[in-house]
């Protein structure tokens, strides 16, 4: 493999190696080598990182206090994975990405790393013969820049000199607006070689959504991840802010990562569609989607804002309906033929770590083809006149995880206890913060 790796950067003519592990959030986490040092280190074994980086919460603490997770911190060594190599954009010195996995002292996968937990679940699925195949969708906004956290997000000026102001869906002049951000965005994304589909203007005043085309769970996750990287750094370099967050304005819609999901046979054909229409794969699928996203919630709407973006009046998903072609719903299934037959899971928002996301649609129906459940009658009108299923908040998300026993056993006793840690730490960082509403209405008043 080392063979491999060298004959690449020796092809590229790279000087450095940034080498990325994403952490349990979805923020890169790593290390950047000279390119004979990577080389050198990767043959004897010595590409290693402080195991503590799948500790760390989105506001750079540590969620162990024990003092064995402070201070013991045993390292990692990282496994680069060579299909993961690319080409970094936008570098002075000529750098390329590298993916890596974790590996513990023992040799062994580390438990809660999120390439890791994703491998791990698509396993499943192989042992009955199945390939599963993603296409994501993402959304995120362009904003002005920013730098007080109190003042609230404003659009930014686009080419014609002045912000929108009002929601301009699919429309071109207005996508137009940020021609020179966008062409700037695939020039790099080429580079990197992502492998994207369409943009289009969403219905949030300079919002944007990416399609990427669809593949591997792994590849694609990993193609996300760059993806908001590059884009971070040429909406920075044309004087604006990208962000993901999940509902970043009071006012706008929020951003979704939504996800398409279909699964193949060893000879490529599409499991979940025949002629005859949808298969019982394909509703016991759908059933472990209704039965079990509820109890993994945190794993696609991991922050407290991510609960401020499922809102009806917002087009965002309060509960687990499905439907052909109905927005509205949880779950969408597109029209389609047999031989593109998928479900569309709408509840993931942008800011999810996209590895994590995928692998609680997969195991939501992993259990319910395990279980033969069937799944509630398809909805036609309108979900949103539906009861909410979903938790309203990251607490009670966070508690019925903790409470389902299905849940902790696919994706393992550790991972969740981890998972668990790193959000409580961050729910309880948010719950001590005064906001400015806070301070606008009860200031003077009470």
């Amino acid at each position: 493999m080392t063979e491999m790796f060298e004959a690449w950067i020796k092809q590229h003519g790279i000087s450095e190696i940034e080498c990325l592990v994403p952490d349990l959030n979805g923020v890169l986490r790593g290390k950047v080598w000279p390119a004979q040092k990577f080389l050198q280190s990767a043959r004897n074994g010595t590409l290693r990182m402080p195991s503590s980086v799948f500790d760390v919460t989105v506001t750079g603490d540590y969620a162990d206090d024990s003092a064995e997770g402070s201070f013991a911190d045993p390292d990692i060594t990282l496994a680069p994975d060579f299909g993961s190599i690319c080409v970094a954009p936008g570098f002075k010195t000529p750098t390329a990405f590298v993916f890596a996995d974790a590996v513990s002292r023992d040799g062994t996968s580390h438990e809660t790393a999120p390439r890791h937990v994703l491998r791990r679940v698509l396993e499943r699925f192989a042992e009955r013969g199945w390939s599963i195949v993603v296409a994501p969708e993402l959304e995120f906004y362009l904003t002005q820049i920013n730098a007080d956290p109190d003042i609230p997000l404003l659009p930014p000026a686009g080419r014609s000199g002045r912000p929108e102001t009002a929601p301009q869906p699919y429309g071109l002049e207005a996508v137009t607006e940020y021609e020179d951000i966008i062409e700037d965005i695939y020039e790099r994304a080429e580079v990197a070689s992502l492998q994207l589909g369409t943009m289009i203007h969403e219905a949030g005043t300079a919002q944007l959504e990416i399609n990427f085309n669809h593949g591997c769970p792994i590849q694609l996750s990993d193609q996300i991840l760059l993806f908001k990287r590059i884009v971070r750094q040429v909406a920075l370099e044309h004087g604006v802010y990208a962000t993901f967050m999940a509902k970043p304005m009071q006012e706008q819609p929020g951003s979704a990562m939504h996800l398409h999901v279909s699964a193949h046979d060893l000879e490529g054909g599409n499991l979940f569609g025949s002629a005859d229409g949808p298969t019982n794969a394909f509703r016991h699928f759908v059933g472990g989607l209704q039965r079990y996203l509820p109890h993994s919630t945190p794993l696609f709407a991991p922050n407290v804002n991510s609960f401020r973006r499922m809102q009806p009046s917002h087009a965002a998903p309060i509960n687990l309906q499905w439907g052909y072609d109905n927005r509205s719903c949880g779950l969408r299934v597109p029209i389609s033929g047999a031989e593109s037959m998928r479900v569309e899971n709408r509840l993931p928002g942008a800011d999810a770590n996209p590895y994590l996301a995928i692998a609680a649609t997969l195991v939501a129906g992993y259990l319910g083809l395990r279980e033969k459940a069937e799944p509630l009658p398809m909805v036609e009108g309108n979900a949103y006149l539906f009861e909410r299923t979903l938790p309203g908040g990251l607490d009670v998300a966070l508690e019925r995880m903790a409470a389902c026993k299905e849940i902790r056993e696919l994706f393992g006793a550790m991972f969740i206890d981890a998972f668990l840690r790193i959000k409580a730490k961050e729910l309880d960082a948010f719950q001590r913060v005064i906001s400015s509403w806070e301070r606008d209405h009860l200031l003077l008043k009470v």
